[in-house]
């Protein structure tokens, strides 16, 4: 395996030669057969281990021979660019070389913005990655607001993100939410399918428009408690909202949610959403993995 420069630890994705593949150029093996994009190679390439046949730095019109491991860097080159490392709570479900899975907490944002430059997601799994020496960066696959609890996945690669993007909204991916909502959706199951625009007048607010992108949410009553109901939904879109504003067109926004129903602070301090399951092919081992978190007290002590 070739030497990084650094004393962290990085991921290459490597390719064993057969007598098939012999001859072939770099260039082709890195792309049909590894399933490198030409963004990530445009990356690696100048890297001194960026792309490798034994060790030895090659350039894509290398053309290999029967027994040789070609090997390219997956690794981020430059982590400054990266989230700031920052230490704070971080209840990781899996890890492994390629990605993670964190369960986030209500309140918590994803990406650092204004306000928020070192209490997020990204800057508590950077610190993570630096306590463990690894070459790991910040590419989270999908998105969860700030007040949505649960799982999300983040890949420690481009390559990695790039492949379990591929899967999103395809049987490959599957997202799974709780919500908890003000009265119970008629039918008690079936799917919604109603077009996500903005709404006029707002930076933040989405609103049902036939006009817009098309979205799709699968839902099922799971149970019915007082004036309350808890909702199971699936997501064959990632539009943004769209869950909030799917349960509000039928009427039926989550219990606190200030922008799409009634804000409840005596109840719950945001909408009650919670990302509970998660399925997923497993970009560089092909395994499937299955990911389950609970409902978090604050959504319990509704029902």
């Amino acid at each position: 395996m070739p030497q990084s420069d650094t004393s962290l630890k990085i991921r290459y994705l490597t390719l064993p030669i057969s007598e098939e593949l012999a001859g072939t150029e770099v260039n082709t093996l890195l792309r049909r057969h590894m399933g490198l994009s030409g963004t990530v190679l445009r990356r690696i390439k100048w890297l001194p281990d960026g792309i490798t046949v034994d060790g030895v730095r090659v350039n894509v019109r290398f053309r290999v021979a029967a027994g040789q491991v070609l090997s390219a860097r997956l690794s981020d080159p430059d982590t400054a660019v990266q989230p700031w490392p920052s230490q704070g709570p971080l209840d990781l479900v899996y890890e492994d070389e390629d990605l993670c899975v964190v369960n986030k907490a209500p309140g918590m944002l994803v990406h650092p913005s204004h306000g928020h430059w070192a209490d997020t997601v990204g800057n508590f799994l950077m610190a993570h990655y630096r306590e463990n020496r690894e070459g790991a960066g910040f590419h989270p696959v999908h998105r969860l607001d700030k007040g949505t609890s649960g799982l999300l996945v983040v890949a420690k690669h481009p390559y990695g993100q790039e492949k379990l993007k591929s899967q999103l909204h395809t049987g490959a991916f599957r997202r799974i939410y709780l919500a908890v909502c003000d009265g119970t959706p008629y039918p008690a199951q079936g799917v919604i399918d109603a077009p996500i625009g903005r709404a006029p007048g707002s930076l933040l607010a989405r609103r049902g428009d036939p006009e817009g992108q098309s979205a799709r949410t699968r839902y099922r009553v799971v149970c019915t408690c007082g004036p309350r109901s808890l909702v199971e939904l699936q997501l064959d879109t990632g539009r943004t909202h769209q869950i909030r504003v799917h349960m509000a067109h039928m009427g039926c926004p989550l219990t606190g949610d200030f922008l799409y129903g009634r804000e409840a602070p005596a109840l719950i301090t945001r909408p009650a959403l919670h990302s509970a399951r998660l399925e997923l092919t497993h970009p560089i081992t092909r395994a499937r993995l299955e990911f389950t978190a609970p409902l978090p007290e604050d959504m319990k002590v509704l029902l």
